[in-house]
């Protein structure tokens, strides 16, 4: 605790580790009034270049740390400490591991104010900024979504609501679920999109287009109707079914349909 006494003024300021200043107005030596006063929270500092293969450039201040999975930093500056861990634990990071991302997260610190580190996407598409201190629930983010977090975002394992999405959905019966009041950044493959569900409003979407939905929104899997549909329409035998209400975040381009398109044409050595 740190003690300011300012004479010319008759104020004195308690200023505590939790950054809550406490200021005593004096009279005659005698305490006649006081104000609480919270230090404002700063928003990350982040800028994203490029449209083909973007990155993100996050700046860091002294002691603040941002990560992501063990191989998604792209460049740095001077003044960053790196740290590897299993962040949560053994068992947190296994359960990553099912849902598509590494068992290791890497973490980067900054060791002095101005620091800066850049995180790239894999493929072409796009990086989305995602505000967790606008969704107090958090968001539920699809295998291969996460990009990188601030610290102060905490990413779980967590199951579908439904045993058929997982079992059919063609992504995974263990999804990752960020939560907190830090900057969550997303990889999307293409172009991302976005949908805002009114509550009941379906929508039906192949599940490799989904990135990212909100916890208010049910998600399930169902097949696709009509025998010629199944076997002739090319599309798959089931469709990720969300109903709102809620935030909907989708991507343009499948890459999984996309690696298999070239596939047949990659030579045999």
């Amino acid at each position: 605790m740190n003690i300011n006494i300012s004479q010319e003024r008759h104020i004195i300021c308690f200023k505590f580790e939790t950054d809550v200043c406490l200021f005593f107005t004096i009279d005659n030596h005698f305490i006649i009034k006081y104000n609480v006063k919270k230090k404002e929270e700063k928003n990350m500092q982040y800028k994203i270049i490029g449209q083909t293969v973007p990155v993100v450039e996050v700046t860091l201040n002294r002691g603040e740390t941002v990560y992501t999975q063990t191989g998604g930093m792209s460049y740095q500056t001077d003044g960053i400490a790196m740290k590897t861990n299993a962040r949560g634990g053994l068992m947190k990071g296994i359960g990553r591991m099912f849902s598509g991302e590494s068992l290791f997260m890497a973490n980067y610190t900054a060791e002095r104010d101005g620091a800066m580190v850049a995180f790239g996407t894999t493929v072409p598409g796009n990086i989305m900024p995602v505000d967790l201190s606008q969704m107090p629930n958090g968001i539920t983010v699809q295998k291969g979504s996460f990009l990188c977090a601030e610290d102060s975002v905490e990413t779980s394992v967590t199951f579908s609501k439904k045993f058929s999405a997982g079992l059919f959905g063609g992504e995974g019966f263990i999804l990752q679920k960020a939560q907190g009041k830090g900057m969550l950044f997303l990889e999307v493959d293409g172009d991302p999109i976005e949908k805002e569900l009114m509550p009941g409003e379906v929508l039906k979407v192949d599940t490799g287009n989904v990135v990212a939905f909100e916890q208010s929104i049910s998600y399930e899997v169902e097949m696709v109707k009509g025998i010629g549909n199944i076997f002739l329409g090319g599309e798959g035998l089931f469709l990720t079914r969300l109903v709102g209400p809620g935030k909907v975040i989708l991507q343009s381009q499948n890459f999984g349909d996309f690696v298999g398109r070239i596939t047949p044409y990659i030579p045999n050595k």
